[in-house]
């Protein structure tokens, strides 16, 4: 019998390669979005695309219907104000559309430090979104927890250009769990594709290793050939700011700066330790050729 999945966000950075490698395995892949023409590629090669929004229940539960297993995330728009209020929205229309279709199995997209309830900024709503989640009786729960997205670094090119160092407010010489998305796809993939786990799980993914902001900043020295360039670190509210004067919502910014406090005092870290389980191939060696290839394109 072909599996069906359903895969939110088809077209974002992990659901488009989920959704392609679903595909490829002869599953049935309803592939969610609002965008017919991100999604296009997807539906010529056999997915059902369902469009629509994402914090609408009825539209979630009509897409869910007959789906066994869904792949979901929160979705967010950082220029948005309102981030926690949108974010409980469309965790509650995801429980609630799993619930009244009665999917058996999600993998969801959530974070290292999602087992706080608090003082982790825009870690929060995952935290609540795994409680939901686990609430709902008899479904299987796979809850993907992630370190920092190494795409994230992208950011930190404009920067590079226009004031020549990378700025963030990670401590400098503090090791950070970061990983390259297509590596949490796989991880998803190999979720969604192995019917051997049950009842609720968490399964950490946090890159090849732990690497500090100083040692990214020397990485891409060597990639870029600038071997002046130096990281800084900015203080809270000045990472505040800065974020707000790049355009994100204010309310974003000062959560951005609560989860970067959270880091760096060490709170946002495995609690499982390293393990082949854990551990993703992307090196951020090979990583920044990427964002000195971006950064050359200009």
């Amino acid at each position: 019998m072909q599996t069906s999945i359903a895969v939110m966000n088809a077209s974002g950075r992990t659901g488009q390669r989920i959704a392609q490698a679903l595909l490829n395995a002869g599953c049935r892949v309803v592939a969610l979005g609002r965008s017919a023409d991100k999604l296009a590629a997807l539906q010529e090669q056999g997915a059902d695309v369902c469009l629509g929004d994402p914090a609408d229940t009825a539209y979630l539960s009509a897409a869910f219907e007959g789906v066994h297993t869904v792949y979901g995330l929160l979705p967010y728009d950082l220029t948005e104000p309102g981030y926690l209020d949108s974010q409980r929205r469309l965790g509650e229309a995801m429980a609630s559309a799993v619930r009244q279709a009665g999917v058996k199995r999600v993998v969801f997209l959530s974070s290292l430090a999602a087992e706080q309830p608090g003082g982790t900024g825009m870690i929060r709503p995952m935290h609540d979104q795994e409680e939901r989640l686990r609430a709902i009786p008899g479904l299987d729960v796979m809850c993907l927890r992630a370190g920092a997205f190494m795409e994230n670094l992208y950011g930190a090119l404009p920067v590079i250009r226009e004031a020549g160092i990378v700025a963030d407010g990670f401590l400098p010489d503090l090791p950070v769990p970061m990983v390259a998305t297509r590596d949490i796809a796989d991880a998803a993939v190999q979720a969604l594709l192995d019917p051997a786990w049950h009842g609720q799980q968490v399964r950490e993914v946090l890159g090849p290793r732990d690497i500090s902001m100083n040692e990214v900043t020397r990485l891409l020295a060597q990639s870029l050939g600038l071997p002046q360039l130096a990281y800084v670190q900015l203080p809270r509210g000045e990472l505040e700011r800065a974020l707000t004067e790049a355009g994100l919502a204010p309310d974003v910014s000062a959560l951005t700066g609560e989860l970067m406090e959270a880091i760096n005092d060490g709170r946002v870290r495995t609690t499982f330790g390293r393990s082949a389980a854990n551990t993703t191939p992307t090196g951020m060696q090979s990583f920044v050729h990427e964002l000195a290839e971006a950064y050359r394109a200009g």
